[in-house]
């Protein structure tokens, strides 16, 4: 009855319909009541056949509203009738939902049925927690991936960016982290993804065991800017409502740079001029108020997010992954180098960082993770020096030393894809590695 009530409260009282006036490229053009549109308003034409084509404002030119479609415009021509909708965009989320596959619209896409609604709306484009009501960042998560256990320690609540250029192994890690973080529920975004990929990521990524516990949201990479980027939000949306019930949320997100893309083409659309690298100003606004979702919340409840960054020519200082590192509280940075020599996850240590990690690792680990973090770093500055046989053993001792632990470190790095790893075990076995092989000058 509650559920009922909430759906009636949402009709609207009075019925306002434009003309469709002219269609540039994918940009329909609506003459009519503008009083009644804004940015956002939702616009439905009705085209030939009966063919409903549900559209979005984006702008406002000459006394007509300028609107992007939500899927194709076949059937659209000029004088059709646009309903103008005032129903915010909402969708109604249930515990049932855990195990389903939707897609952008909150729509189920995998075949099993229709979703149960639940009694509660949520609007797709919440406002994110007013930062004075927020908890902090809980404990340290299991991520289920040594490296990061170790020396990228994350808490509950946490939100982090996976940095990596094209084929260096993002979507492996992705899916261990899916599989392997311990969490109460997880929310997976596949935002632009390939469409070949998204059944091999939920039977061969998540898994049954993974699913169950899982809801994904797909927009694939030939669906609509105004699709993708509804797929963010609607991926937040489904973290808040489970982060409502005080559970510890998983967000995944891939990628917030096709999100990014996404934003930018709906701009650019609407008129917004491009600046750096064409990215319009509306991108560097969303972002923030889209990744501010994550966090923890008032109550006990929490969303870890990780959110991959599609890093452009391997270049860490492009717009987007600028503007999503100063947003984030850390950084996983993939490297191609590491990728090309046979070591996955190809984690670059020594330039990942989490903000939150000083606070939650163990006091008795720190120790054993500051010195492998120096014998790393005193190995990498004298890299080429030593694979091209020019360094003399002797003539440093710090660096005889990070000789000495370099394969065994590089082992400990290593991980197999179906591997998973416990975070006290991650910190055990450094202290094996630095105790139990100790080092000493001859």
């Amino acid at each position: 009855m509650q559920g009922l009530i909430s759906e009636i409260s949402t009709l609207p009282l009075l019925e306002h319909y434009g003309r469709v006036s002219g269609v540039k490229g994918l940009l329909v053009e609506v003459s009519g009541p503008l009083h009644v549109m804004s940015i956002g308003s939702r616009i439905i034409i009705e085209g030939q056949r009966d063919q409903l084509v549900e559209c979005e404002v984006v702008g406002f030119r000459e006394n007509q509203a300028l609107c992007l479609p939500f899927g194709p415009l076949e059937g659209v021509r000029m004088g059709c009738r646009a309903l103008v909708s005032d129903i915010d965009c909402h969708i109604r989320p249930d515990r049932s939902w855990l195990g389903r596959v939707v897609d952008a619209m909150g729509r189920p896409i995998d075949g099993k049925g229709p979703l149960t609604p639940g009694p509660s709306i949520y609007s797709t484009k919440n406002q994110p927690p007013p930062a004075h009501s927020r908890s902090r960042v809980g404990g340290p998560i299991d991520l289920g991936v040594r490296s990061l256990n170790t020396f990228v320690t994350c808490c509950k609540g946490q939100r982090m960016g996976i940095f990596a250029g094209s084929g260096v192994g993002k979507s492996v890690l992705f899916s261990m982290l899916a599989r392997n973080t311990a969490s109460d529920v997880s929310i997976i975004g596949l935002i632009g993804e390939r469409g070949r990929e998204v059944q091999e990521f939920i039977e061969d990524g998540l898994g049954e065991e993974g699913l169950s516990r899982s809801i994904v949201v797909v927009a694939t990479s030939d669906q609509s800017a105004l699709m993708r980027r509804q797929a963010a939000y609607l991926t937040l949306t489904l973290a808040e409502y489970f982060r409502d019930l005080d559970n510890d949320v998983l967000c995944l997100m891939d990628s917030i740079t096709r999100f990014a893309m996404a934003q930018r083409e709906i701009g650019l659309a609407g008129g917004e001029p491009p600046t750096s690298k064409g990215y319009t100003p509306t991108v560097f606004t969303e972002l923030p108020r889209l990744l501010e979702r994550a966090g923890p919340g008032a109550g006990c409840g929490s969303i870890t997010g990780l959110f991959t960054v599609l890093v452009e020519g391997d270049d860490h200082n492009e717009p987007i992954s600028d503007s999503v590192r100063g947003i984030l509280d850390g950084h996983i940075v993939m490297d191609r180098q590491i990728a090309e020599r046979g070591r996955f996850p190809a984690i670059n240590i020594l330039k990942s960082v989490s903000r939150t990690m000083p606070g939650c690792v163990l006091t008795e680990a720190q120790p054993h993770i500051t010195r492998a973090r120096r014998l790393m770093s005193a190995y990498n500055d004298m890299e080429e020096v030593i694979r091209l046989g020019a360094y003399r053993a002797g003539s440093s001792p710090e660096l005889d030393e990070a000789i000495h632990f370099h394969p065994l470190l590089e082992d400990f790095l290593s991980q197999g894809i179906n591997d998973r790893a416990l975070i006290g075990e991650g910190y055990e076995k450094l202290a094996q590695i630095l105790n139990d092989n100790d080092y000493s000058e001859d």
